[in-house]
């Protein structure tokens, strides 16, 4: 690609995510006006003629790998492991 093709291909990504941004937004603000009328009725699901939504509290159970770390450093070394990512960015 020339230095003009990826000019004018960032500027659309850029014009794209913006949508993308003002969508979630939306999508996000329907999200909270639903939830809000479930927690008004004390509901934790609606069903309609066409959905089901469900608004749950979801209890699970995590290792915290700061306390282990800290209590048991050699425990946490033995099975800690490396992961690899690639980040892309546009500044």
């Amino acid at each position: 690609m020339t230095e003009r093709m990826i000019e004018n291909r960032v500027k659309k990504l850029q014009e794209l995510e913006g949508q993308i941004a003002e969508l979630q937004e939306q999508a996000d603000t329907i999200k909270t006006e639903l939830k809000a009328d479930m927690e008004g009725k004390g509901l934790e699901e609606i069903q309609t003629k066409h959905f089901i939504i469900r608004w749950k509290e979801i209890v699970s159970s995590r290792l915290d790998g700061k306390a282990l770390k800290a209590a048991l450093p050699e425990i946490y070394n033995q099975y800690c492991k490396d992961s690899k990512s690639r980040r892309f960015t546009v500044a």
